[in-house]
């Protein structure tokens, strides 16, 4: 059964009389407000899980991230605008802490881990400033394997220690991407080497202690490998001076500030004949004009560094993901923080899922590297896949971030700027590719 509602009865109404009518008045305008907007959600930074999580490692990363929050960051974003170096005491800092020792052994004065911590370090420093993550990779034993056994083991204390930073010379103007055509030239006079040539991008040539020099011995014989008669010498100098024979001025870069690359002048430079970097079983001072160990040393130096660089990545493209969220939430427009739109929720989002990709990826590789698995594939891989992720991403973050992304006064500037070399330096995108095609794929006889 149905039941319908009444209308409640009501007493008829008198008529009113007329009124006089009035002035219509004036729409009011809305007075505008600004949205209420919550408390920003702070980003929530990398957490590291099983299989790679030990409590040590766990520490490890808490400490690096403290670090570089508190006193790396800091300095970054005052200096880097002004393209200034990364002081002297920020550097004592990093030696203090023993990260210049990373990778040097605990009997040899270094903290004995691998590559996977010398990774988790960077990354986190990486995300304040790269360039205080780069400047770890000019010590960790580099210039200490000299012939002399005694020599080796107090140089490596000295890198351990931050007090043997140094500078690596390997292209040139006409010698990049193809180290095996290197021209600077090492003659040996008496119990002396004499170098000669011209060196480019050389990081930190000027304030290091000693710079490393791939130079040709001899030229290779018919029929022999491009990359035979290449040795790397070591030139010992004073920080802030350069020795006698040997002139260079600093380039003028985009980005990558914190230390200065160096374009470098060899004029009879003189290296005693000791001052040779030797690869295991080698020993003495002999030219080895037949020898192609400096090209080999150079690339197993590379393969380590491109995992580092993948970490860098990491790190650069993280703090783009976390500067922008952020700013997604403290930027208001149409009475509503950007963050609750869809689309630039979306672009966060895919951002995000390429670091994690990445990270998850160089973290393999440094443990492969740890286990003495020859991985020179991956190692092109993952530099290959985290740099150009970290340019794409921080060019996102710098488009979520609309016109104020195109100042100095947001850090995702930097970011971007130093995202971009990261495609190019220790192998370009291009060598990367060729290194990973040539293991994929043979060529023809007809290539």
């Amino acid at each position: 059964m149905t039941s319908t509602a009444r209308r409640p009865e009501t007493a008829p109404t008198a008529p009113t009389e007329p009124t006089e009518p009035t002035a219509p008045t004036a729409p009011t305008e809305p007075v505008p407000t600004e949205p209420v907007l919550a408390e920003p959600w702070p980003p929530q930074p990398p957490v590291l899980h099983s299989p790679w999580h030990t409590p040590a490692r766990a520490a490890l990363m808490e400490q690096a991230r403290a670090f570089a929050r508190d006193e790396v960051l800091p300095v970054a974003d005052e200096l880097d605008p002004q393209k200034g170096q990364i002081p002297p005491e920020l550097i004592a800092r990093l030696g203090e802490l023993g990260w210049f020792g990373l990778t040097i052994p605990a009997a040899d004065g270094g903290l004995g881990l691998g590559v996977f911590e010398y990774c988790l370090v960077s990354e986190e420093l990486a995300r304040a400033w790269m360039s205080v993550a780069s400047i770890l990779a000019r010590a960790q034993g580099m210039g200490t394997q000299v012939a002399d056994p005694a020599r080796r083991a107090g140089l490596l204390r000295r890198s351990a220690r931050g007090e043997w930073i140094g500078s690596v010379a390997l292209s040139e103007p006409e010698a990049g991407s193809d180290l095996a055509n290197v021209q600077t030239r090492a003659v040996l006079d008496g119990d002396e080497w004499v170098v000669t040539g011209h060196k480019r991008w050389a990081g930190n040539a000027l304030a290091a202690d000693f710079i490393q020099v791939l130079v040709r011995v001899a030229d290779p014989q018919p029929g022999e490998s491009r990359s035979r008669g290449l040795r790397n010498l070591l030139l010992v100098k004073e920080r802030g001076a350069f020795p006698p024979g040997l002139s260079g001025y600093a380039i003028d870069k985009v980005g990558y500030h914190g230390f200065l690359t160096w374009d470098l002048t060899f004029d009879g430079v003189r290296i005693p004949a000791g001052d040779l970097i030797v690869g295991p079983g080698e020993g003495g001072t002999g030219g080895g004009g037949d020898s192609g160990a400096g090209f080999r040393e150079a690339q197993a130096f590379l393969n380590t560094a491109r995992v580092q660089t993948a970490a860098r990545a990491v790190g650069l493209a993280r703090a783009a993901v976390e500067d922008t969220t952020r700013y997604l939430q403290e930027r208001a427009q149409f009475g509503r923080p950007i963050g609750d739109f869809q689309a630039l929720r979306f672009t966060l989002a895919e951002m995000a899922a390429d670091v994690e990709q990445a990270r998850a990826f160089y973290r393999q590789v440094a443990h492969l590297l740890d286990e003495g698995v020859p991985c020179e594939r991956e190692a092109a891989m993952v530099k290959l896949q985290a740099t150009e992720m970290a340019v794409r991403v921080t060019n996102q973050a710098m488009q979520l971030h609309g016109g104020n992304g195109y100042t100095t006064e947001r850090q995702v500037e930097r970011h971007w700027r130093d995202a971009r070399l990261t495609t190019i330096f220790e192998g370009t995108s291009e060598i990367q590719k060729r290194i990973i095609s040539n293991r994929l794929l043979p060529r023809s006889p007809l290539a």
